[in-house]
């Protein structure tokens, strides 16, 4: 897109004025913002390969509410987060066997439409990991597939999403996963880099026992997250503030679960090449190394963001145990 011309893209009218509304976002805005962003990658020595389309540039855009130099800060840490920690990020394949068993099981999804806000509804289940069977690595990945697909679209990137958890079955070896720093950084970074405007999180059937782990993680987060999280009691409790329609069956909503999965996994696949193509994205990891304010990431120099090198691990993974 050329400077000066009109946007073509896939937004509604509706969704164009929500975008001006509530991310600062028109015609000469978004043209001058591309073009700048553009201009700023090609002559960044920081970064190898990126990509240059609309879509892509404007999910960070979006993100940062087209402020250029919170743009640039976000795309560096997303870059160099996704090839300092490769073995999470990289081959975001759902058709891997155990990204397929979680996909398939429910472990998170996105509901199919929209609700009265244009918002898209992503559901977790995180009782269906098995911290036996499963790894960190694996739980990483899954959350990029359907987060990446998910950001793909640019309706989504304005309307944002709403979170809705189910924590059946959640148990305390849970906790093993990742330790309290590895915990730090990924709520930091999860907030601070992925592209995602989270608009609402409602929670149920959150164990008493974990509840105290819940404070400390909320702890971790902004205010205006904080703000936007509701835990309740019960499902029925849930379903009186909530829109069930965008629920599954098991939920109180219309659409069986399966269904609903089916239904998601035709987007998964549509995304796919794209999703797998994103590994071509490089940086020059060695200059992210020199003082505290180079590329905005100085907290992730070193490689000292990698979750999986700790005294726990000792930077490998736990093997998976298939049964």
């Amino acid at each position: 897109m050329t400077k000066g011309t009109k946007y073509l893209g896939p937004l509604s009218k509706e969704t164009l004025e929500v975008a001006r509304k509530e991310l600062r976002e028109d015609d000469r805005t978004r043209d001058d913002a591309l073009e700048q962003l553009r201009d700023w990658i090609a002559k960044n020595p920081r970064i190898i390969s990126c990509r240059t389309d609309d879509s892509f540039l404007l999910r960070f855009l979006r993100f940062k509410k087209f402020s250029l130099p919170m743009t640039q800060e976000a795309l560096e840490r997303y870059l160099l987060l996704r090839q300092t920690i490769a073995q999470a990020f990289h081959n975001l394949d759902f058709y891997l066997p155990r990204m397929e068993y979680l996909i398939n099981n429910g472990y998170l999804f996105a509901t199919p439409g929209r609700d009265k806000l244009g918002r898209r509804w992503i559901v977790g289940r995180p009782g269906v990991f098995d911290p036996h069977k499963f790894i960190n690595e694996d739980m990483c990945r899954v959350h990029g597939i359907v987060y990446e697909t998910l950001m793909e679209d640019e309706e989504n990137q304005v309307r944002g999403f709403v979170h809705f958890a189910d924590g059946a079955g959640v148990t305390f070896p849970y906790l093993t996963l990742f330790t309290p720093k590895e915990a730090v950084r990924i709520a930091k970074n999860g907030e601070r880099t992925l592209p995602m405007r989270h608009k609402e999180v409602h929670a149920i059937n959150i164990p008493s026992s974990l509840k105290y782990v819940l404070e400390w993680a909320m702890s971790l987060v902004s205010e205006k997250i904080q703000k936007r999280v509701k835990i309740y009691t019960s499902l029925e409790e849930a379903t009186k503030s909530i829109d069930t329609n965008m629920l599954p069956k098991e939920y109180g909503g219309k659409m069986p679960m399966a269904e609903m999965i089916e239904l998601f996994k035709k987007e998964l696949e549509a995304a796919r090449p794209t999703l797998l193509s994103h590994d071509e994205m490089k940086v020059k990891l060695e200059l992210f190394s020199e003082g505290a304010k180079v590329g905005a990431v100085s907290a992730l120099k070193n490689n000292s963001c990698n979750p999986f090198k700790n005294d726990v691990l000792s930077g490998s993974f736990r093997k998976l145990e298939v049964d």
